[in-house]
């Protein structure tokens, strides 16, 4: 009997790198998971070390591999999903970094942002990419690598460097500088590729001042990215998939019908839906992207991008001290019998949609003699729900109105927290039999091509709920409670140094 085909799917996320490999039944064979520093230079700025993301995904991918092997599995493909709009600038003879990565919640460039909102950029940018004008995406930042590096610019416009996403400086590693490529939803993330053409930008290019030769080619979700370095497996195994982490997860989630819809909560929080082969343009300040690009024709997505969920957990544990796991949050939240008035705004890094202020910081409203570590918690996991609940206002607002939310991601394990997202949203909740969407994705891409999955129609039929939960609280007490969040909201938003 011959080893049984496996593919493996790596997962490089914002504070951890893993790799899952998992059967043609799409379970879990075997995982490992790492992680690594976050570098804050100064306020605002956040770095990861490439060559610390490069290590933690080789070894977890080389773990997974021979943990799968000793059961009698082979890893017949790869795919990979990556935190996006994080920014890479490397040497193509060498593959070193000139610069650490740039990570997605950086906001260095938020006056170079600025000021191409005030000379009226953002619409432009808008109808091309589907995006706003941010820090958050990749182009200012690559500008902003070009510029502070001694020598770099010169050096790009010769041809001499590659930028890319996190995605391509893991591909370009693994074949050993042979492949420098992306794909279409990380190209969609720059504000340097336009989503209609399907290429990249020249005016764009112009507007951040980005030379065309720095650009990886974009390839389809479903490709052929190169063949991984023998040297690092012991044989050479083909990249056929690839996604950024949210799109992967809409794919691990199987929203392939225009009006689905999935919630990921993991270090942010991201809502997609899926609107078909048409890109809709938000009028509330959401973003439009690419759900995903099969055989050279888009899936569009509407997106809305919460910078701060999982992360506020993190800081409750690391930070305050208060919570040692994140497991605990959900007893010290059920054990209350309400919020007592307290409101945390998680703005620890700006906040996202739909406000897009990358200035304004982090409060808490309504503390008392009697708040203590549970009201905290509570107020934490509450601030999640009702960031996601300003998301679909504005989706409404542009004409969405889903009747369910597939959620995925770290967080959702909490069961008190999916209950209280259905309340709040007045909305049937379901959370997956496989929690690991967003490796799923990018096992469902990478697999496809190697004939170890079916097409979309099939693995749609295979998506099962693990659990629902449906909306019980009064309308009176949910109006309470978003009325209380929206004024901790407008109260910041109004403080003059915010």
């Amino acid at each position: 009997m011959g080893n049984q085909s496996c593919v493996l799917a790596i997962d490089q996320g914002t504070t951890s790198s893993r790799a899952i490999v998992f059967d043609t039944d799409a379970n879990m064979v075997a995982v490992a998971q790492q992680e690594f520093p976050q570098i804050y230079p100064t306020e605002g700025w956040v770095e990861h070390d490439p060559e610390a993301i490069w290590q933690t995904t080789i070894e977890t991918s080389r773990q997974a591999m021979a943990e799968a092997e000793a059961n009698g599995f082979e890893v017949a493909a790869i795919g990979i999903t990556n935190q996006r709009e994080t920014t890479l600038v490397w040497e193509r003879s060498s593959g070193k970094p000139v610069y650490n990565a740039i990570v997605w919640q950086d906001r260095r460039t938020a006056d170079l942002c600025a000021a191409l909102k005030r000379q009226g950029a953002e619409e432009e940018v808008q109808q091309r990419t589907g995006l706003l004008v941010d820090p958050y995406f990749s182009a200012s930042k690559i500008s902003w690598i070009l510029d502070n590096v001694a020598g770099a610019r010169a050096r790009a416009e010769q041809g001499e460097l590659a930028f890319g996403t996190v995605d391509s400086f893991l591909i370009s590693r693994l074949t050993g500088g042979e492949c420098h490529v992306t794909d279409a939803t990380n190209a969609s993330r720059t504000s340097l590729y336009n989503i209609h053409s399907g290429e990249w930008d020249p005016q764009l290019l112009r507007l951040f001042n980005v030379p065309e030769a720095v650009l990886p080619a974009v390839l389809n979700c479903i490709d052929d990215f190169g063949v991984t370095d023998p040297d690092l497996f012991g044989r050479a195994i083909p990249i056929f998939g690839v996604a950024g982490d949210q799109q992967a997860a809409t794919v691990g989630q199987c929203c392939f019908s225009p009006g689905s819809i999935k919630s990921t909560y993991g270090t942010g929080c991201f809502v997609l839906m899926n609107t078909g082969q048409q890109p809709v343009l938000s009028k509330n300040r959401l973003l439009t992207t690419i759900a995903y690009q099969l055989e050279g024709t888009p899936t569009y997505a509407i997106e809305g991008s919460i910078f701060i969920a999982g992360a506020a957990m993190q800081w409750l544990r690391d930070g305050l001290g208060i919570i040692e796991t994140a497991a605990q949050s959900q007893e010290m939240a059920s054990g209350l019998s309400g919020n007592s008035g307290v409101y945390l705004v998680p703005a620890f890094t700006g906040l996202g949609a739909p406000w897009w202020d990358p200035d304004v910081r982090g409060a808490i409203f309504g503390l008392t003699r009697a708040t203590g570590p549970s009201e905290l918690v509570r107020a934490t996991l509450e601030s999640v729900a009702y960031q996601t609940v300003d998301l679909f206002s504005a989706m409404a607002e542009d004409g969405i109105s889903p009747a369910t939310l597939r959620v995925d991601g770290g967080m959702v394990a909490n069961d008190w927290l999916l209950q209280f997202l259905a309340d709040v949203l007045d909305m049937t909740v379901q959370r997956p039999m496989m929690l690991e969407t967003t490796a799923l994705g990018a096992a469902y891409l990478g697999g496809i091509k190697a004939g170890l999955f079916g097409d979309f129609d099939q693995l749609q039929q295979n998506w099962r709920a693990r659990d629902e939960f449906g909306p019980e609280m009064s309308p009176e007490t949910r109006q309470h409670l978003l009325e209380g969040w929206r004024e901790a909201v407008a109260r910041l938003l109004s403080t003059p140094d915010a």
